[in-house]
């Protein structure tokens, strides 16, 4: 009994008063009602007929958080509201009229592209993480800027002489941050090699990572993060070049127990062969299943597209902000600090997301590759379970995001009228994922009604 008392007043007695404390603190967020500001004042070209999506290609989409359907049970309480006389923008306020976001943030664009006018906004010029909603600033600064048709490219080439089938010399690989490198890019690799009639590599491989800096991890990833590494050289999108290659000359014959290790390649050099990989390949599995590792590849091509040597983040940061003056906006209002949205340091609006969006829209070749990879509601991606049974199914096509904390949805839908529209939907200091989702699902229904 002693022992028990012990235990209830020196250890129980404490947490209880602990938790009392912590659960008395908080931020409570001001509850103001929507109101629709001014239209917002960019004008868009008027674009063709809306595009086709490409044809996707398959991807082997895994569930991920993102694409688990909201719980009533752990989710904040939502009443579903009769709507069905009211207008569009009522709708909307009718779902913002919630007790929930008297304590959490939330921000909503809206806009018609087809007729150019913003049709709702609240919030919109907030600032929030976007979690993986980045990953859309990532992918439209990339078709600007690189281009609809850039490749990633990883050369092999050889310095050195050969002496019967014995390569006396070194093997270099200058990388280029292409996480699609996989086996059949070695075993060409390797079919170079026997073309010239070589069995043994005397020397070294030496790699040349100069394309980017040395960093590792993104600005604002935390310790925890079981992230790839932010390496230009990767096989299969994971950091085991060296065992992988080591592997594929074994399995061709050819004879390797040297060094792999880092260097600069020459100017001077027989090149064995190139390999090239389309921008479009890393899109579509970066939007589809959210792939982080992919879409800080795709960051790091932008910030390489600067030519400076060992390319950082600010160049490919400097690149958003170019386009961020472009659409009108001032990038002081905004920090970029990867190209994931998994960076505790990134600070969008839901106003930028959508007219980044309305960007894509205006421009026929960027729109008709970022659309294809966006997932479809209902259908696949971290969308496939949501929206199901409703108007918003095969109807939205958005990017969704989810870190702690954070949920967000951006994307492009088809009104009832037949106009597309794009949007944005941003919920923070949520208790739970399935809030943000329900309420986003919640909007995007009306949007498609």
């Amino acid at each position: 009994m002693q022992a028990r008392t012990y235990v209830m007043k020196h250890l129980f007695l404490p947490l209880l008063a602990l938790l009392a404390l912590v659960g008395s603190a908080g931020c409570r967020t001001a509850h103001h009602a929507p109101a629709i500001p001014p239209p917002d004042t960019l004008t868009a070209a008027t674009p063709a007929a809306t595009p086709q999506p490409l044809p996707a290609t398959a991807v082997d989409v895994a569930l991920l958080p993102d694409s688990t359907a909201p719980t009533e049970a752990e989710a904040d309480s939502m009443e579903e509201v009769d709507d069905a006389d009211l207008s569009l923008p009522e709708r909307l306020r009718k779902l913002l009229d919630n007790d929930i976001f008297s304590r959490t943030q939330v921000g909503i664009y809206v806009y018609d592209l087809t007729a150019d006018s913003a049709l709702f906004m609240y919030n919109e010029r907030q600032c929030m993480r976007p979690a993986s909603n980045m990953k859309l600033v990532t992918a439209i600064t990339a078709l600007s800027v690189l281009g609809t048709q850039h490749e990633y490219r990883t050369t092999f080439g050889l310095q050195g002489s050969q002496a019967d089938s014995l390569w006396q010399g070194s093997l270099y690989v200058h990388a280029g941050y292409d996480p699609l490198l996989d086996a059949d890019d070695l075993r060409a690799l390797t079919d170079s090699l026997r073309a010239r009639g070589i069995k043994a590599l005397g020397g070294r491989v030496v790699t040349d990572l100069s394309m980017k800096d040395d960093t590792r991890m993104g600005w604002g990833w935390c310790w925890d993060d079981d992230e790839v590494p932010t390496t230009p050289l990767l096989y299969a999108n994971r950091d085991r070049f060296a065992q992988a290659l080591r592997q594929a000359l074994a399995e061709a014959g050819i004879a390797f127990d040297g060094t792999v290790s880092e260097g600069t390649m020459p100017h001077s050099l027989d090149t064995l062969c190139t390999r090239r990989h389309s921008l479009d390949a890393v899109l579509l599995p970066m939007m589809k299943r959210s792939d982080n590792s992919m879409a800080e590849s795709v960051f790091y091509q932008i910030a390489a597209h600067s030519g400076k040597p060992r390319a950082s983040r600010k160049e490919a940061a400097a690149a958003v902000h170019n386009l961020v003056r472009q659409l009108g906006l001032n990038p002081s209002h905004y920090q970029v600090a990867d190209g994931s949205g998994l960076s505790l340091y990134n600070y969008v609006t839901p106003q930028l997301l959508g007219r980044l969006l309305r960007y894509a829209y205006a421009h026929d070749a960027i729109y008709r590759h970022l659309l294809p990879t966006l997932p479809v509601a209902g259908v696949d991606g971290t969308l496939r379970k949501r929206m199901q049974g409703t108007a918003a199914q095969h109807n939205v096509r958005a990017k969704t995001g989810t870190v702690e904390g954070v949920s967000t949805l951006s994307g492009y839908c088809t009104a009832a009228n037949g106009h597309t529209l794009c949007f944005s939907i941003m919920n923070q200091g949520i208790r739970h994922t399935s809030t943000g989702r329900n309420f986003q699902d919640r909007v995007c229904r009306a949007l498609c009604r």
